[in-house]
């Protein structure tokens, strides 16, 4: 048995407005875009979206102190405390607790993306009850309420349709499907599952025609509920995180293990048990950087910071690095990549070709033919086939341009985007939108029909006569049948509109004729016609985004794009972007599944649904790759979530995408990643770099506490003083480093292999090698002192300070400039306070040091001066050219 369409007529009053255009009084949608409407999704009667339950304070606050690292630094405080030496134990406690607390913040944030997803509404709904229509809270939809849709309202639940009149449906925010789609009835068996093109989804918005459809699923249930699902899992750590968490275990491994060694060695001279633990204690203390979270921090703070400066929001701080170790970057198409609004991009007569240029619904642009540009006033006499061509193109339209307004900087579309599209380009020729209308009203029409897949329409010629305008695809249109011209003309047309498909394009054809009465039917009015040509729209690349996907490949970062939209329009953009090379293909999501093909290096894949962006980003990220995922719509939602960085966008994007991502891009532009990952490169160096520093200088203190003893010096170092040259080194110097600035060619190396430890790409050997000279001026001036009679352990504390602090001088990232004057300042007034702790008789006294002549503080510190030789000429040894970045080819295997 099968249903057939039965158009029925509406019970939509419509009104006259100022401007001309008859539609639905409800359609404005208070002027919303198709995707600011979609963020007015209703939740069902009672069922509210799932949502994660709220976490304990005591359990967030647990997971934060169960970092390795962290709990290194809880043991170093308790021993502290132990030792009564609370003045560090605070210092250590107050790192803890400033941490913890950023971190249960982030948690906090990140559960936002399910609550702002279960939040969304739309004010009302229409519905028919007992056989009337009314006007109920979306809130209270049920099951089986038949739903009355018209243009403009935002569909607040799945449904199947059972009245469609020239329904038009913009899915873009849950599809990612640039254009509109046809909605309309299908003969299907009563038994079957309705055809895509008979339901419409929750979230989704009307924007021509009318129907009614019975609500099939809500809530949970509904293509929005499935959705917000696949968004309840928590977010998985950072790479930053994993890498800081291996980092705590083997810095508290490697501590515990020498500085025990450290108290065995010093029992075994016949040193006190008491004096020897205090010793150890303050070793282990010295060891393990505890300003490492503090630095992370503050660098992380400070590349937020200068992030939103360049219009990158960071609502996860983590993220901020996280962008450095990027090593592809997955993409949405509309709005991403493009500008999300459809342009006329090419016009074709059987005269010749031409070239639109402009963005938007602005028109702004000009027209191009044979290296000639028609002006608007002249287009008349210049090209009068083009000007025929759009005349016919506006006239046979439905939608509306509003032009800018108090509330609203940009010219925005009323209708069916495309037909917009129409207009816009139609003015870049001088036509006057309103003045045609009124020339040449409209008498009768043979609206859209998907069968026939082409709109009529009868409007009133000058000469008093009927003119018959129709527009369609052109395999309908295109047609002995309907089209008089010669057979070559329509094959002509006919490559030129397959040409264009081949190349994304959305293809029209238009033609026209005149009649001396309106016709009766459809088939009165398309029959006859004669052609007046094509026109191509697309959804145009941004200006930027050939330019960042560039820097991207010249950063090592693959670049991939996922889109809802069809495979050729998905190719047609990666081609000209250059993700893949001319004549690659598109993976049809529809056809292939994603989530082995993503591994085998495939770049491209078309008609995704929210659950294969899914699959995408999990194979990719199971393959060892980092993975940053850029989106607008509720349709990336999940896939925003699961990357290890989701992007969204700020500007059009929905709240359920701003939500579901780590970083908003204020400014809608993807080369806005591109700066941002060049932030999070800053950031990591920086960490590394302090982690050189600190790691050097506690290496060198043990040293400097296993070899004294056998070359002569008993005791190196009092525990007070090792606390006093850890707290003045890792302070304040220490985050001065956070603050360095970015290496100039850090965007023209590959980003670092995602296997990679915090530690790796030599920067342990760089440790033991700084160490060791560090080790050895410390050690050659205790030896010294202590032959000549000079007071060696104050001269052995005053050495190992200072060459830690040449040292940090040397890891400058811009030496000889004056970058970075907080690590100037930072070392300066470290450097008075060592000499403090030698002058100055109350801390002489709680340190146990003594005076030096002016003489040997000349001669210590131009001999600790070699911290700052060795730390330079380490980073010329380490220095290497970076390999060039991969352009082209399969996806780079990690490392």
């Amino acid at each position: 048995m099968t249903v057939a369409k039965t158009p029925v007529a509406p019970e939509v009053s419509f009104a006259p407005r100022s401007n001309g255009d008859l539609r639905p009084a409800s359609a404005d949608a208070g002027g919303l875009s198709s995707r600011d409407a979609a963020a007015r999704l209703a939740r069902d009667g009672g069922n509210v979206l799932p949502t994660p339950q709220p976490t304990p304070l005591w359990r967030r606050i647990a997971t934060q102190v169960r970092d390795p690292l962290v709990l290194v630094l809880l043991a170093a405080a308790g021993f502290t405390l132990a030792t009564a030496d609370f003045t560090d134990a605070a210092v250590i406690l107050l790192v803890i607790a400033v941490n913890t607390t950023v971190g249960v913040l982030q948690e906090i944030k990140a559960e936002r993306a399910i609550t702002a997803l279960s939040a969304l509404t739309a004010p009302a709904a229409r519905v028919v009850r007992d056989g009337r229509q009314r006007e109920v809270p979306a809130a209270d939809l049920v099951a089986d309420d038949l739903l009355v849709l018209a243009e403009g309202d935002v569909v607040p639940a799945d449904a199947r349709l059972v009245e469609s009149v020239a329904l038009l449906v913009d899915e873009a925010a849950l599809t990612g499907e640039s254009a509109p789609v046809d909605k309309f009835l299908a003969a299907t068996d009563v038994d079957s599952p309705p055809a895509a093109s008979a339901v419409v989804s929750a979230g989704t918005v009307v924007v021509r025609g009318r129907g009614r459809a019975i609500i099939t699923a809500t809530g949970a249930a509904s293509a929005m509920g499935r959705i917000a699902a696949m968004m309840v899992t928590s977010p998985g750590r950072t790479p930053l995180q994993r890498r800081l968490a291996g980092v705590g275990r083997q810095l508290a491994v490697g501590a515990l293990l020498l500085c025990g060694l450290v108290l065995a060695l010093g029992l075994v001279r016949g040193q006190p048990l008491q004096l020897m633990i205090v010793t150890a204690i303050s070793l282990v203390v010295a060891a393990v950087p505890e300003s490492l979270p503090a630095v992370v921090t503050l660098s992380l703070a400070l590349g937020a910071r200068r992030m939103t400066a360049r219009h990158a929001v960071i609502r996860r701080l983590p993220a901020v690095e996280t962008l450095g170790s990027v090593t592809i970057l997955a993409t949405d198409k509309t709005g991403t990549l493009t500008e999300g609004t459809m342009v006329v991009r090419q016009l074709w007569t059987p005269h010749g070709d031409a070239s639109v240029s402009g963005f938007g619904f602005a028109p702004d642009g000009q027209i191009h033919r044979d290296g000639e540009t028609i002006v608007a006033d002249q287009a008349g006499d210049q090209a009068p086939d083009l000007v025929e061509l759009m005349r016919a193109a506006v006239l046979c339209s439905d939608a509306s341009l509003r032009a800018p307004s108090p509330d609203n900087d940009d010219w925005m579309a009323v209708g069916d985007p495309t037909e917009a599209a129409l207009l816009t380009a139609g003015g870049k020729l001088g036509i006057d939108v309103d003045a045609l209308h009124q020339a040449s009203p409209r008498h009768g029409e043979a609206p859209f029909d998907s069968d026939r897949k082409r709109m009529s329409t009868a409007h009133q010629s000058a000469e008093g006569r009927i003119q018959i305008i129709c527009k369609g695809a052109p395999e309908a249109l295109l047609q002995p049948a309907i089209i008089t011209d010669h057979p070559d003309v329509l094959r002509r047309a006919t490559d030129r509109a397959d040409t264009l498909a081949q190349e994304g394009y959305r293809v029209l054809a238009v033609a026209q004729a005149e009649r001396d009465t309106v016709p009766g039917d459809a088939a009165g009015y398309e029959r006859g016609l004669r052609l007046l040509g094509l026109v191509a729209i697309l959804d145009p690349p941004r200006a930027s985004a050939a330019a960042t996907i560039a820097a991207c490949r010249d950063a090592g970062i693959t670049p991939v794009l996922i889109t809802g939209d069809h495979p050729a329009t998905a190719t047609a953009i990666a081609t000209e972007l250059h993700i893949i090379d001319p004549g690659g293909t598109a993976v049809d999501c529809r056809t292939t599944d994603p989530g082995p093909a993503a591994t085998r290096g495939v770049r491209v894949f078309a008609r995704a649904t929210p659950q294969q962006k899914v699959a995408i980003i999990d194979a990719l990220r199971a393959a060892g790759q980092v993975v940053a995922m850029t989106g607008d719509g509720v349709n990336d939602g999940p896939a925003l979530h699961r990357a290890d960085i989701g992007v969204a966008m700020g500007k059009r994007g929905t709240e359920v995408a701003r939500q579901a991502a780590d970083l908003v891009l204020a400014d809608d532009e993807l080369a806005t990643v591109v700066a941002a990952a060049q932030e999070g490169r800053r950031v990591y160096a920086n960490i590394r770099r302090f982690l050189l520093y600190a790691l050097s200088g506690g290496a060198a203190e043990i040293a400097v506490m296993l070899v004294g003893p056998f070359v002569g010096l008993p005791l190196p170092l009092l525990p007070a003083q090792i606390l006093w040259i850890n707290l003045l080194t890792h302070g304040l110097p220490g985050l001065a480093m956070g603050s360095e600035p970015a290496d100039p060619d850090g965007m023209r190396k590959p980003p670092r292999p995602p296997a990679e430890t915090v530690l790796g790409a030599g920067l342990w050997q760089r440790v033991l090698r700084v160490a060791a000279v560090i080790a050895a001026v410390t050690i050659g001036v205790g030896l010294w002192a202590h032959t000549t009679d000079r007071p060696w352990q104050t001269m052995t504390f005053l050495a190992l300070g200072l060459t830690q602090l040449a040292v940090a001088l040397g890891s400058r990232a811009r030496p000889g400039t004056t970058a970075n004057p907080m690590l100037f300042a930072a070392v300066g007034a470290a450097l008075l306070l060592q000499l403090a702790a030698i002058y100055a008789p109350p801390l002489r006294e709680l340190l146990g040091t003594e005076p030096v002549a002016a003489t040997d503080l000349l001669i210590v510190t131009a001999v600790s001066a070699l911290g700052y030789a060795a730390i330079r000429l380490d980073r010329r040894i380490h220095s290497t050219p970076p390999p060039p970045a991969k352009v082209g080819g399969p996806i780079p295997e990690p490392t």
